[in-house]
């Protein structure tokens, strides 16, 4: 475990995909109650600076790094050149502020953000279009990896990879050297997907590892009522690692075997109106220390 380092993501404090979620939490508090949680580094939200300069500063001031931001790929549905140069500018960025992790997810028909049912109107490749993917993320990984970076990929809720044969066709049909795997336990228990299996079969390809929990309850009632998967999110599907119904400590001994290195970081979206994100960011630390041991 020495080779981890632990993160949180500025989700629990203001959320990307619903603003409304904690505006009024600053940048500045989101990342000072991260540092007097215990955590060493943090993903990109959307309150952050956009000068590496002034976001390394703050960040310094507070000894955290950043480690990872989310890349909308539109790679079936853009010309691949259009989708590099926003690839490449995100990767220089984060390489300036101390990252050497990018989290690609596959934005192409994407309900994530949208009324429609996360379960029952979710896109679905054609061959076609799973050969155009795989290509197209191959090459992003060339990419990132003359930048001295990683590409990983992160299945979701909502999109076309969300299942457990989607990730599996997707690790068959890309290049193990050029696409690693953004292994994320929340949104695999919310696809009603075992988290353990999943990470013994794929673990040699994890780069980036979301510790996220979740909420039985909520997502039997999103699956019963056909909600979206906003609409999960803020009945508050997901909470912090030690509070909802998966087990982490397989998880941990699993990556533990696999000699994993590089961040574990904790990515609960809730309403920080009803689940305070400071308090919560102590909750994960005490927990990860408890069942991992860091």
């Amino acid at each position: 475990m020495s080779k981890v380092k632990l993160g949180i993501a500025p989700i629990g404090w203001t959320n990307d995909d619903m603003p409304d979620l904690g505006g009024e939490n600053t940048f500045e508090q989101c990342v000072s109650e991260m540092a007097l949680a215990g955590f060493q580094g943090s993903e990109v939200g959307n309150k952050y600076p956009k000068d590496p300069a002034v976001l390394n500063k703050a960040l310094r001031l507070r000894g955290l790094t950043i480690c990872n931001q989310w890349f909308s790929s539109f790679l079936i549905s853009q010309p691949f050149e259009e989708v590099k140069a926003a690839f490449e500018a995100q990767l220089d960025f984060l390489y300036a502020v101390g990252a050497r992790v990018i989290g690609a997810s596959e934005q192409s028909g994407s309900v994530q953000g949208t009324s429609k049912s996360v379960f029952e109107e979710k896109p679905v490749m054609s061959d076609a279009e799973w050969d155009k993917l795989c290509d197209g993320l191959n090459k992003l990984g060339e990419i990132a990896i003359t930048k001295g970076m990683k590409l990983t990929f992160h299945h979701h809720m909502g999109t076309v990879v969300q299942t457990e044969e989607e990730i599996d066709r997707l690790m068959e049909g890309t290049d193990p050297a050029k696409l690693h795997l953004l292994y994320d336990s929340g949104h695999l228990s919310f696809a009603g997907i075992d988290p353990a299996a999943v990470l013994q079969k794929h673990v040699k390809r994890v780069a980036h590892v979301h510790l996220k929990d979740m909420r039985p309850e909520i997502v039997a009632k999103v699956k019963a009522e056909k909600l979206s998967f906003l609409q999960g999110v803020r009945l508050g599907a997901f909470t912090v690692p030690g509070d909802g119904c998966v087990d982490f400590k397989p998880l941990f001994s699993i990556l533990d075997e696999a000699d994993y290195e590089g961040w574990y970081v904790v990515e609960a979206e809730q309403d920080p109106a009803l689940a305070n994100p400071f308090e919560y960011a102590l909750k994960a630390r005490a927990y990860i220390k408890e069942a991992a041991g860091i």
